[in-house]
């Protein structure tokens, strides 16, 4: 898990920037065990995005929270970097803070989770779901965090035990948003093979990348 937490996508890029580049500029927030701007092997230059990974995810978490950050002149956009395989899951890519806790046990309680998803940010509240007839525990919960990062450190790992229960954690979703799913790019760089972007600017796909500006959006051919 602690490993997850220490691996960010940075999108938006300007093209001429390095890995000395983005190394420089990101260990002002700590020591970088490595460091990838993606390239484009056939054209030879970057695809404008790249991966940082921070040595504690101390560091990591004082990067996110500086935001936002300019580069060599651009500005860019700094996330968690998100396994291939969830790209495009909907249960780690929204923006939301509210987290679904399920497979609760009756001797867990909603301090307990408090506690516990404490270590991902700072939590707002923590509730058990019971029957409102029965009043007995429907064996889920949910946990409200004060900002959307800590909801997505806590889901990069599906699975966690909490005072011997094995519990499962998502994203909470209305309905619509799991309609809607999730959209982004992907990349791929030294060492980061299983890693993306994720959601929103930054990524690529159909041989575009989108870079985010104040006011609009610039596509630049990365095929």
């Amino acid at each position: 898990m602690t490993a997850k937490l220490c691996k960010l996508f940075v999108g938006g890029l300007n093209v001429e920037t390095t890995e000395d580049g983005l190394r420089k500029y990101f260990e002002q927030y700590g020591t970088l065990s490595d460091c990838v701007v993606v390239m484009n092997q056939q054209l030879g230059r970057s695809r404008c995005f790249g991966f940082i990974t921070y040595s504690t995810p101390e560091e990591a978490d004082a990067a996110m929270a500086a935001k936002p950050h300019v580069v060599e002149g651009n500005n860019v956009e700094l996330k968690r970097a998100i396994a291939r395989e969830d790209a495009n899951n909907p249960d780690i890519l929204a923006n939301v803070k509210k987290i679904f806790v399920g497979g609760v046990k009756d001797h867990i309680e909603p301090d307990n989770l408090t506690e516990y998803f404490s270590q991902f940010g700072v939590v707002e509240k923590a509730e058990i779901i019971s029957d409102k007839q029965t009043g007995r525990k429907r064996g889920f919960g949910f946990v409200f965090f004060e900002d959307t990062d800590s909801a997505t450190k806590a889901v990069l790992t599906k699975y966690h035990t909490i005072n011997g229960n094995k519990v499962e954690v998502k994203k909470a979703l209305t309905k619509q948003e799991m309609s809607t799913g999730g959209r982004g790019g992907r990349g791929r760089g030294r060492g980061m093979q299983n890693y993306g972007g994720g959601r929103g600017g930054g990524g690529y796909g159909g041989g575009l990348v989108y870079l985010h500006k104040p006011t609009h959006m610039q596509p630049i051919c990365c095929k």
